[in-house]
């Protein structure tokens, strides 16, 4: 029997699903209380900014690392440790009582939450290893959207209970789940078995096994370029909506993820059992649906950029979050057929690295924009751009073969 038809492969998904919520939900939820974080820790634009990028460069900088590390040991110890870590730090960010102590706990939490996503793809990707290995993922990744909608419930607490009380419930919400699901999570014993037997492997070997690959310095590129159009988007939406359609910080917190969280949230679901269906006949469709994707989430984008009306800027920001989550239910997929399979969550680590830098870049020069008086609608029609540059790349990837391993 396949390992994607047994019910505890699903239940691995819907485990790590509630991990994928909080790792977003803790990371995101920041950029939706700046006028309460602003007012009882001044700082300017740019050091508000510079919170998100120094945790998505830090995030970055250790993601090939911590890819290498849940390929060399247990995936699923490194997952439980990593969301005790970053729930401890999330908890700690609400105590934070300066600029200074908010950056320093911003860069921890990068460092703990790098170890999660390599792992758990990998894990589902070992787990799910037939035609149902986008649907997979996809499902994982609507945890990331939902995530990132309730991370608006950040922006009303903070009106309502002050910006230090989400911290404190999330955090703890974060501890008690990793002590759960220290008992519940495991890797597969196929990969257990294979642990055992094969020779260590060696994070140069890895890397140089990588880069030797074409299609993987093509996804590289697409990667990053893609993250400036996601970071754009959750770095500075909520402040574009705040300001540009004259809402409250709640309702602006709320309209810029919710509606964001659930177009994504289907995104991902449909992008993900599209690409299941397609492979069965064609070995290139897990590539050419981001793509296909990507060419019509641009002028949403677009459109979103250049609106003063607030329903054809939500309906835009819709289209956005639908077509371009079909890159990642099917990024990790995607790695599955053009690199070693002893080296995917390195891989994956190696992705977030670049994505990460060119994110942390993208939410840093928003406020520099904002501080210069430029309107931050110039750094969505930038994404709309890179989307469509991603499209291209993204049809120019080889896979290596069916790869079911």
């Amino acid at each position: 029997m396949n390992a994607d038809r047994l019910p505890r492969a699903w239940l691995i998904v819907g485990v790590l699903w509630v991990v994928a919520a909080l790792n977003y939900l803790d990371r995101i939820m920041i950029t939706t209380m700046r006028d309460s974080l602003t007012q009882a820790v001044p700082m300017t634009d740019a050091q508000f900014g510079l919170l998100t990028s120094v945790f998505l460069w830090v995030y970055g900088l250790l993601s090939p690392l911590a890819g290498f590390l849940a390929d060399r040991f247990n995936r699923s110890r490194l997952i439980v440790l990593s969301l005790l870590i970053w729930s401890l730090l999330t908890w700690l960010t609400g105590h934070a009582r300066s600029f200074e102590e908010l950056i320093v706990v911003r860069a921890l939490m990068g460092m703990s939450e790098a170890a999660y996503l390599p792992a758990a793809l990998a894990l589902i990707a070992d787990y799910h290893r037939g035609s149902t290995r986008s649907l997979a993922t996809g499902i994982h990744m609507t945890g990331l959207s939902v995530g990132t909608g309730l991370a608006g419930i950040g922006g009303w607490l903070a009106e309502k209970q002050g910006w230090r009380f989400a911290f404190d419930v999330f955090g703890w919400l974060g501890i008690v789940y990793a002590m759960a699901l220290w008992f519940v999570l495991r890797d597969p014993p196929v990969r257990q078995e294979t642990q055992t037997s094969s020779p260590a492997p060696r994070l140069g070997d890895a890397l140089a096994s990588l880069f030797s690959n074409r299609s993987f310095w093509l996804l590289l590129a697409f990667w990053g370029l893609l993250a400036l159009a996601g970071w754009a988007v959750a770095g500075w939406m909520p402040t574009y909506f705040k300001e540009q359609f004259s809402l409250g910080q709640g309702a602006a917190g709320i309209s810029a993820t919710s509606y964001l969280a659930v177009a994504m949230f289907a995104g991902k679901l449909i992008g993900g059992a599209w690409a299941d269906r397609w492979s069965r006949t064609n070995d290139r469709a897990r590539i050419l649906v981001p793509a296909i994707g990507l060419f019509i989430a641009a002028p949403a984008t677009l459109m979103l950029a250049n609106t003063s009306v607030l329903a054809l800027a939500i309906a835009g920001l819709c289209f956005y979050g639908l077509m371009r989550s079909f890159s990642d239910a099917n990024l990790m997929p995607i790695l599955c057929q053009v690199a070693d399979s002893r080296y995917r969550a390195t891989g994956y680590g190696v992705l977030n690295l670049f994505s990460c830098l060119v994110g942390g870049v993208t939410v840093y020069l928003g406020g520099v924009l904002r501080d210069a008086h430029i309107s931050v609608s110039t750094l969505f029609m930038a994404a709309a751009a890179g989307m469509l540059v991603c499209g291209v790349l993204m049809t120019c990837v080889k896979p290596r073969g069916i790869v079911l391993s």
